[in-house]
């Protein structure tokens, strides 16, 4: 009996279809499309056309609409040299304790206290991006989102799995893939692998390992969704969940021009569209589909136990962002305190913010 390799174990028709059926049982019919693997080896070249494009509308659109705004193109320059205050800072920093005794170190250095604060102000922003970079950030963002949303409503209006979702489950995995959710498909994992690649220089995030998670999974959720031939479900999980965050990239590229009564109105928008598509209709609609009403259609296998557990990670997820985001309104009008996104911003006070 010939043994088994990694790669025939790996893609066991027993883990990846339902039971009972073999990879020649998914095969095109007709002129119809089926995904196949290999497919998901086209975003990783379209990661860094999007990235090129990224880079491109960064500079030459949203840059000078940010300097048009008046948001300056300047770089945090680094303090004089301290040995004393160098050390005082990255203790600072570990600790996250920025209540020092500035009196004794003022003795000490023969500076008043001021001077201290001022030069451990400039030490931290050192290196940080500037707010022009982030509302360039923010910018690009926008903009795919916006692109994406529009894109993808367009694609599935008129498929049937978009009225009615049982239609993810009939007749599965026998399904044809339209060539416009191809692309659509393709493109946004391209993005999201980008946004992979890009998070590790891109402005620093409070939420950076939660990000890395949501990347991780969405990734991983897409490939998964492509494998299994359920790319109808996944395609409704894009779609909703491109929506909020075109509110949220336009909030904060408001809050950087200071236009705090539009950032305020927008960050409303964002708030209650959020809570409707990534804790309302994501598990009401997507994920209870999944769990309760596929297993009624379809005979279950591991891949697909694999797609919820990803679905419902990425519900954790947005539970824990909602309260981040709840926390906004909560010190603005209870706490008194001016609005700051603690989900997306950088990991500075909002002096150093603007």
């Amino acid at each position: 009996m010939k043994e088994m390799g990694f790669v025939d174990f790996f893609w066991k028709e027993s883990v990846w279809l339902p039971p009972n059926m073999t990879w020649k049982d998914v095969q095109p019919t007709k002129e119809g499309i089926y995904t196949e693997f290999s497919d998901l080896l086209y975003p990783i070249p379209l990661a860094v056309i999007i990235l090129i494009l990224k880079h491109f509308c960064e500079k030459n659109l949203f840059k000078p609409l940010g300097m048009a705004f008046g948001i300056k193109d300047s770089k945090h320059l680094k303090p004089s040299t301290n040995d004393v205050l160098e050390k005082e800072f990255h203790a600072m920093e570990k600790s996250r304790d920025y209540s020092s005794n500035f009196s004794q170190l003022s003795r000490q250095l023969n500076m008043t206290e001021r001077q201290i604060q001022y030069w451990l102000k400039r030490r931290k922003l050192y290196g940080k991006p500037s707010t022009l970079t982030k509302f360039c950030e923010s910018g690009w963002r926008w903009l795919y989102y916006s692109l994406a949303f529009v894109y993808g409503l367009v694609c599935l209006w008129d498929e049937a799995w978009f009225n009615n979702i049982r239609h993810c489950w009939y007749n599965y995995p026998h399904h044809d893939v339209p060539k416009e959710i191809w692309w659509y498909y393709m493109i946004e994992l391209g993005f999201y692998w980008s946004l992979f690649i890009s998070q590790f220089s891109d402005v620093k995030r409070k939420d950076f390992v939660e990000m890395f998670i949501h990347h991780t999974i969405t990734i991983s959720l897409l490939c998964c969704s492509w494998t299994c031939n359920l790319h109808r479900a996944g395609s409704l999980v894009l779609v909703i969940h491109d929506f909020a965050d075109i509110f949220l990239e336009f909030a904060k590229m408001a809050h950087y021009t200071k236009l705090t009564t539009l950032c305020d109105c927008i960050f409303v928008f964002f708030t209650i569209s959020w809570i409707v598509t990534r804790l309302a209709i994501f598990p009401s609609w997507i994920l209870y589909s999944a769990i309760v009403e596929a297993p009624q259609l379809v005979q279950m296998f591991p891949a697909y136990y694999i797609f919820n557990a990803l679905l419902s990670v990425l519900l954790v997820l947005h539970v824990i962002w909602t309260y981040y985001i709840l926390k906004i309104p909560y010190k603005s009008f209870v706490v008194k305190e001016k609005i700051k996104d603690s989900r997306s911003d950088s990991d500075l006070t909002e002096s150093e913010d603007t």
